[in-house]
Formats: C-alpha cells, sequence, structure tokens
C-alpha cells in the first residue's frame, strides 16, 4: 500500500458529471488502499484545514455520486496568483498537506485549476516536499487546450440542442399568433462552444437554430436584424441561439451587466438575451421570447451524455493512477482516435501546455455567413452528445440522488486568517 493520503477538490462552476470524476477518484484510490481527503469548498478547504474524510462515505454512496449533479464537497470560484504575489497562501498550502500527509495532489477544473496546480508542484519542489500534482479536467465551455473535449462539455451540449429542438416545436406551433423570435442565451464567455452545440438540433437552414452567435464573431446588429427579418419571412418565426460573450466590433460585450470583475477577472455578463429580444422587439415590432438557462445546462444530469460519463469517470481513474505512479505536472485528457466509429484515449499531457491557455471554436467549425456551424462541426460535436445515462428514479417521480456525510477531520494547524 503507498504511503500517505490523496487530495482532492473540485474548483470552478461544477457540471452534470463532476462527481461521477469525484467518484471513479474516490474508487480508484480505495482500490489502491489510498485514503481521500476532500476539499470543502474546492482549494479553500485546504487554505482553512477543512478537509473532508471520503473513507466516512459508503461505496453505495460513492457509486450514486456517479448519477448525481452539483459538487459533492463544494466548489469556489477562487483564483490564487503567482507563486510571489501569493506566496503565504502558497506555504499555509503545503503546511495543511504537509499535516495530513497528503502526497498526491488532483485538482478538478478548468484553465486557473490547473494553473494551481502546476504552480503548488512547482512549491513542492523548491521546498522539496515529496508532492504529486496532477490537474483533472472539467468544463462545461470546453476550452480547455491539448484535450479533445472536456468533461462536462457534452451533458451541456446535448441539454442546449435537446432543449432547442423542444422549444422550437413550441414556438412553431404559435408562431402566427404569438411568439415570432426566441431568443436562447447559451454559456460561452470567449468560446462559442456550446452556443455550435445547439446547431445540432437542426440540419437545413429552414430548422432551428436559425441563426447562432458566436463571441469567436463580432456582433452586427444591423445584419443581424436583418437575418431575423427575412427568416421570420421565409420560415414564419426565428430562433436565436446568442453565445453569452458575443461582442460588438470594438470588443465590448454586448451583455456587460456593469457589475465589475468577479474572482477570476473576468467582467459579470448580464443576459445578452434580453438584450437582444428588446432590440428585436423595437427595431422590428415583432412579438419576443427569450431564456435564459444559465446553471440549468451544466445541472441538468436528468439529461447527461452517456459519452461525457464515460468521459468523467475515465479521467478521474486516470488522474489517480498517474498520481500514483509519479507523474507530476500533468493532466489526463481525453485523446479522439476516430469520428465514425467515435473512439477516444486517455494521454497525460503536461499541466504547462494547459494552464492559462484556452481553445476557442476552429474557424472551420464556423458557417462561412458566421450564423451556423459547419460539417466540421457537426462531426466533432455529435458523438459527444450521443447515449443517455439517466440517474434512478424513485417512485416520488423524481430523480434518487446522494447527499454525502462530508465528515471533517479534525485540524492540526492554527486557524488560518488568510
Amino acid at each position: 500500500m503507498p504511503a500517505g493520503t490523496l487530495f482532492y477538490a473540485q474548483s470552478g462552476g461544477v457540471t452534470a458529471v463532476i462527481n461521477a470524476t469525484a467518484a471513479a477518484v474516490i474508487e480508484t484510490a480505495r482500490a489502491h488502499r489510498v485514503k481521500v481527503l476532500a476539499g470543502r469548498n474546492g482549494i479553500l478547504g485546504a487554505l482553512r484545514e477543512e478537509l473532508y474524510d471520503t473513507s466516512q462515505e459508503s461505496p453505495a454512496a460513492i457509486r450514486a455520486l456517479a448519477h448525481t449533479p452539483g459538487g459533492a464537497f463544494g466548489s469556489c470560484r477562487v483564483k490564487l496568483k503567482s507563486l510571489q504575489e501569493d506566496r503565504g497562501k502558497y506555504e499555509r498550502l503545503l503546511a495543511v498537506l504537509r499535516a495530513h500527509d497528503v502526497r498526491w495532489f488532483l485538482y478538478n477544473g478548468g484553465n486557473d485549476s490547473a494553473d494551481t496546480a502546476l504552480k503548488v508542484s512547482q512549491l513542492a519542489a523548491e521546498f522539496g516536499y515529496p508532492l504529486t500534482c496532477v490537474g483533472v479536467p472539467k468544463t462545461v465551455d470546453n476550452d480547455l487546450a491539448v484535450t479533445d473535449c472536456c468533461p462536462g462539455f457534452g451533458s451541456a451540449a446535448k441539454y442546449t440542442a435537446v432543449s432547442v429542438r423542444e422549444c422550437a416545436l413550441d414556438v412553431a406551433a404559435m408562431a402566427e399568433t404569438s411568439t415570432r423570435v426566441f431568443v436562447y442565451e447559451a454559456m460561452g464567455r470567449h468560446a462559442g462552444w456550446l452556443a455550435a452545440a445547439s446547431g445540432l438540433a437542426g440540419r437545413t437552414g429552414d430548422e432551428a437554430p436559425h441563426l447562432i452567435l458566436f463571441p469567436e464573431r463580432p456582433y452586427d446588429e444591423a445584419d443581424f436584424l436583418a437575418r431575423v427579418q427575412a427568416t421570420v419571412a421565409r420560415v414564419g418565426w426565428c430562433l436565436v441561439v446568442a453565445s453569452e460573450g458575443i461582442r460588438s466590433p470594438d470588443g465590448r460585450f454586448v451583455a456587460d451587466a456593469g457589475g465589475g470583475k468577479d474572482a477570476f477577472g473576468h467582467t459579470q455578463l448580464g443576459g445578452v438575451a434580453p438584450y437582444l429580444a428588446a432590440r428585436v422587439k423595437d427595431a422590428l415590432g415583432l412579438k419576443v421570447h427569450w431564456t435564459l438557462p444559465d446553471y440549468l445546462q451544466r445541472s441538468a444530469r436528468h439529461l447527461a451524455s452517456k459519452t461525457d460519463l464515460a468521459h468523467a469517470q475515465a479521467v478521474g481513474r486516470k488522474a489517480v493512477e498517474y498520481a500514483l505512479q509519479g507523474m507530476n505536472g500533468v493532466m489526463p485528457v481525453i485523446v479522439r482516435t476516430s469520428d465514425a466509429p467515435y473512439r477516444w484515449k486517455i494521454a497525460p499531457a503536461p499541466l504547462t501546455q494547459i494552464a492559462n491557455h484556452e481553445k476557442k471554436m476552429p474557424a472551420a467549425f464556423i458557417r462561412q455567413d458566421g450564423y451556423g456551424i459547419t460539417a466540421a462541426a457537426r462531426r466533432y460535436l455529435e458523438p459527444l452528445v450521443r447515449g443517455e445515462a439517466y440517474p434512478p428514479y424513485g417512485r416520488d417521480g423524481l430523480p434518487k440522488y446522494v447527499a454525502l456525510r462530508n465528515r471533517l477531520v479534525a485540524r492540526k494547524l492554527p486557524e488560518w486568517h488568510g
């Protein structure tokens, strides 16, 4: 049995399948007789020495994590700065890990989390502490570099495509006497992957979504309104999918809420859908409805992709295996080996190639007119939303999700006041 404990934490916005990754991490570690401590609310749990003892959870509860959405241990949006700027926090983090004999550090998140895992590994090396750090991929935005796709994206993409197809049928049925334009807002600050996924809902120019607005293309209001009007004239109605991060030609977020910056330094966006709906109503005089699914996109475990679930579990298992093999400063990434039939594998990638890099939609995935997806995008996206992975349902008609005991281990260090 390897000596030491393994620390696992969840970071950033959770997904429908991040708990499936957590379950795979814990089950794989248990198979190697390694104890897992989980950070309460992500990296804050390590800084505050608030560590959950996962050995107190039953095997059945851990298995049930695989079909439970949310973040079982709590997540957080906390970005640690450079080793120089936040050295006190990094040293506190290392002290907590030392106190609990943590030899393997797994951080489950996106770009910023990969950066944190890399910096922790660098600090441990500086202090001569034997610590293996592994980043574990997760994000509905699908913007992590190197990996073919991100666990969490496939399920959010499936929810988006299904929702757009279903609401399109609703709008079509009512268009003559009611709503003529429907605007659906998809997550995606800088990368339009989820907006692109909505394109799977239809195949022809007359099928919804009729117009997709990507953050990779400047928003031209005059052109957009003209295309909405033309679509309504041709089809009788128009369904628009807009990424939350679309920008005007001068680079300003169309939906800048004026709420300042979040912990990651991101502009607080306010809601592009109501803005576009108001412009369509005012300029074209058409009746408009809009929707902002927001958290529903990433929490919809009832509509998870089977492919996405398999990805989430595989990266969790491999993260533990890589850590126990001493593969420091890496992340298990998904490598696509074939589109048809869809085949994939997991391989290690250096965190230096992932941290603080961002993967946007390739130009070849966006239709020439800028308002739809190409055949290449469809070939990429379709396998990621395939298959159903329904949770078990109870007699009350609702999914049966699990709530863990989440018992904290005793503190060994003074309280942190950072």
